[in-house]
């Protein structure tokens, strides 16, 4: 392959640059555009050190900078591996990157460098892609979830399954290709046995996918409730500036207003809604229906209500058609006198919290609700789940053909037909971790990654 450079730190001014040069000619193209202090040869360098000297075009001097040597298989990519940090102008890396490309090597396409390290076994698919989740991660429980996917917990328990699945596979073939020899024939109740075990695996990773995409992509959440119990200031507050218009005038916001807002790890897809009520007033009414929908679509509800005056009819309305939606109460103006019903808002909502958006209080009270609504808490991402869309549809192909397996097994039917669904779910398995895999599929997957990484 191709030795390949890019700029590997983001496209912005900074402390320090990192160009990054991998290939079996990594260590050669580095030579000709780098030259260290002293006595020292780029050629001669072992892997893991470090070298200070001079970046250069030719005879023209670009940068002082430190050039670090990785050699193979030693690094992440598995492949010889140079790189030069220097100074952080965006000039000054792109015209050491251009020196590269000069002397040798090719510009890196997206994602190429992990790519890499995929194709030369220093990583599975799985932790591949948890590293652009690693990179992506905006709070600690996505961290955590992204740290533990790239230490291989997908890919272990997907190996652990495969193991079984292989088992069963060379029991099955050796008793139906061999029948004159002298070989145990195979029990149903042993294959079940095995068959439960796996199926329990895969859906114990397929059941905290919802978790995780919560936690990566944020939770799409309406804000509801009756004119004037303090929407929009709550929005205002979550967002940190004024999004929203405030005023005492009931029907100010007639129109959805969204922003993506970090509620401590969470991040909320907010959107603030029209005032709930009855009107005679088009516009409004118009609001008001484009409220009904935003709610509909939601994945939380945060029901805002006026603790400062008793529960309305319009209030108890919004109850009425949010009981099937995961919801908290939130009870606005708790900086005046509480007047409103807390015991009969309990017969409604399994999380009630007392806030005050106009003097930003009681926000952490609402960020724990979420967190519980959700079971978003650093020992619920202990357990291993499905990281994306391609990993849960490997996973859920595999769960479906080993219950059809167990089904086929309990329904009377021929060893053969479960030999041919056990081997489907050990398939789909293979393609999970990237054991089995089409290039196209390899392509797609780090067409996602930034260049440099």
């Amino acid at each position: 392959m191709a030795t390949i450079a890019a700029i590997s730190t983001p496209n912005a001014v900074g402390g320090i640059a990192v160009i990054r040069i991998s290939g079996d000619n990594a260590v050669a193209v580095a030579q000709r555009i780098f030259t260290p202090f002293g006595e020292k040869k780029v050629e001669d360098m072992a892997g893991y050190t470090c070298a200070y000297g001079i970046a250069h075009d030719g005879s023209e001097r670009i940068d002082d900078c430190i050039l670090t040597i990785f050699r193979a298989p030693h690094s992440f990519t598995g492949e010889d591996t140079a790189e030069i940090s220097c100074h952080g102008g965006l000039f000054v890396s792109r015209k050491i990157l251009r020196a590269a490309l000069k002397n040798g090597a090719v510009t890196a396409e997206a994602g190429e460098f992990t790519k890499r390290a995929f194709l030369n076994g220093k990583l599975d698919l799985t932790q591949a892609e948890a590293v652009m989740d690693v990179i992506a991660a905006k709070g600690e429980l996505e961290l955590k979830m992204a740290e533990n996917l790239r230490e291989g917990a997908v890919f272990k328990s997907a190996e652990k399954c495969s193991k079984r699945l292989l088992k069963l596979l060379s029991g099955l073939a050796a008793w139906t290709d061999y029948p004159d020899e002298d070989i145990p024939e195979v029990e149903p109740d042993s294959i079940l046995e095995e068959l439960s075990a796996v199926r329990n695996e895969l859906a114990s990773l397929v059941e905290g996918y919802d978790r995780g995409r919560i936690v990566r992509e944020g939770v799409a959440t309406a804000i509801v409730g009756r004119p004037n119990v303090g929407k929009s200031t709550l929005f205002n507050c979550l967002s940190g500036c004024q999004r929203s218009i405030v005023t005492d005038i009931a029907g100010t916001t007639r129109d959805v207003v969204e922003e993506s807002v970090y509620l401590g790890d969470i991040t909320l897809r907010l959107s603030d809604t029209a005032g709930i009520r009855e009107t005679e007033d088009v516009i409004e009414e118009i609001g008001v229906q484009i409220a009904w929908k935003t709610v509909d679509s939601a994945e939380l509800v945060l029901a805002v209500f006026d603790g400062s005056c008793p529960l309305t009819a319009d209030d108890f309305d919004l109850i009425e058609k949010i009981k099937n939606k995961k919801s908290i109460a939130v009870v606005n103006k708790s900086d005046a006198e509480t007047v409103i019903d807390g015991a009969e808002l309990k017969k409604y909502f399994i999380h009630i919290v007392y806030i005050s958006a106009k003097e930003n209080q009681g926000i952490k009270a609402l960020e724990d609700a979420v967190k519980s609504l959700f079971e978003l808490n650093s020992d619920s991402f202990s357990a291993v789940t499905a990281a994306n869309e391609r990993q849960k549809m490997c996973i859920e192909k595999a769960l479906n053909s080993v219950e059809n397996a167990i089904e086929a097994i309990n329904c009377g039917e021929l060893l053969d037909a479960v030999n041919v669904l056990i081997d489907e779910a050990e398939q789909n398995l293979l393609e999970l971790t990237g054991k089995k895999i089409t290039d196209a599929v390899v392509d797609e997957v780090f067409s996602r990654f930034c260049v440099g990484k």
